[in-house]
């Protein structure tokens, strides 16, 4: 009875070998395959389109960027306004209040 014989290291390492070897061709089989007009057409449909939806995709993005720098514009001037605004009023109230307080400083003369 001859019995299992198992393979050792060296051939093991020889049919890995020749699987590398043999998909490498295969690759380079494939690589250097003469391609149809029609399979490069397409790709290049492909990609034009890939291209044309990225070119929109930058176009929306920077259209939304714009239009939160103007928003943030806006809004700072019309903080800038309410600000201005609020300082006017605090004068005129400080104004009607000094009116006031002369008024009664020149009431209390005319008594006297």
């Amino acid at each position: 009875m001859s019995g299992f014989k198992p393979e050792n290291f060296a051939d093991r390492l020889n049919k890995a070998k020749a699987a590398r070897v043999a998909a490498i061709e295969k690759f380079q089989a494939v690589a250097q395959a003469p391609e149809s007009p029609e399979k490069i057409a397409e790709r290049q449909a492909a990609l034009a389109a890939r291209d044309a939806k990225a070119a929109e995709r930058d176009a929306a993005r920077r259209a939304k960027l714009a239009d939160a720098a103007a928003a943030k514009i806006a809004k700072a001037e019309a903080d800038r306004l309410a600000k201005e605004n609020e300082k006017l009023r605090i004068v005129e109230e400080e104004a009607a209040r000094k009116a006031a307080r002369d008024a009664r400083y020149a009431a209390r003369k005319a008594r006297r």
